[in-house]
């Protein structure tokens, strides 16, 4: 299936390493124009030159989230340099352990919020468009503690819902991805594997499937959703997890 990507205009917050760069990727690979930000400028500068080093559309800005100038400027300034804007996905993170409480309220959360809102006008004035929030199952099910991560994803779950509703009289879907136990080089799972052997072999042997998922496992549920083959899909929530979670979707 043929999922109409190319020449498309995305916009992926923390699109330089792990799911959003493998996000960005997938999106240049098929052909669409895309913009990333992170908050490390020379990681947005490699990410931009390693995926469009093929020839592929692809610039970026070094940006933080939680600064809401900030964001509203590199979403307006990019929307223009693209033409406009069909797909915005937002999946910037700071992680979670208890002392992130603030720092995850203010970029997981707001930032998602921010610039959803920030980007509507522009998938607006497109006639329509796609927006991919990034979750967790962590979000969805107990994991471990009380953890800043779980709570504000599990919130975006609940915003994704409602601005779906908001939106769709502008053609506008607005969708989730709950990831469960994601693995690559640099990310938390990579730590936990050298740190805690015990719990990530728990963690592994807990997934049905026999392994963890790739960002790349990710980013093919975020370019369906985002792609003309999802046109009549919003309000929904897509775990890609192995199926490790124990939930019964009804």
């Amino acid at each position: 299936m043929d999922l109409g990507l190319a020449g498309k205009r995305i916009l992926i917050t923390g699109g330089s390493r792990g799911i959003g760069r493998a996000i960005a990727e997938l999106f240049v690979a098929e052909g669409a124009n895309v913009g990333i930000c992170s908050r490390d400028a020379a990681g947005v500068d490699k990410a931009v030159a390693e995926i469009g080093a093929s020839g592929g559309a692809i610039h970026g800005r070094a940006v933080d989230v939680a600064d809401r100038a900030a964001l509203e400027s590199w979403i307006n300034d990019s929307a223009a340099a693209m033409g406009g804007l069909d797909a915005f996905i937002p999946g910037v993170s700071v992680g979670g352990g208890p002392e992130k409480w603030d720092a995850a309220f203010h970029t997981d959360l707001m930032g998602t919020v921010r610039g959803c809102e920030a980007a509507i006008p522009h998938l607006r004035a497109a006639g329509g468009g796609a927006i991919v929030l990034i979750s967790t199952t962590g979000a969805i099910e107990i994991w471990r503690d009380p953890m800043a991560y779980n709570v504000m994803k599990a919130g975006l779950l609940n915003y994704a819902k409602n601005l779906s509703n908001k939106v769709a009289v502008d053609q506008i879907r607005v969708n989730a991805v709950a990831p469960g136990p994601i693995y690559f080089e640099g990310g938390a799972w990579e730590t936990i594997k050298a740190n805690l052997p015990d719990f990530f072999a728990e963690v592994s042997s807990s997934i049905p499937m026999g392994r963890m998922g790739t960002p790349a496992d990710v980013a093919k549920a975020v370019a369906f959703y985002a792609s003309d083959a999802a046109s009549y899909i919003s309000g929904t929530t897509l775990v890609v997890d192995g199926g490790r979670t124990r939930r019964v979707d009804y």
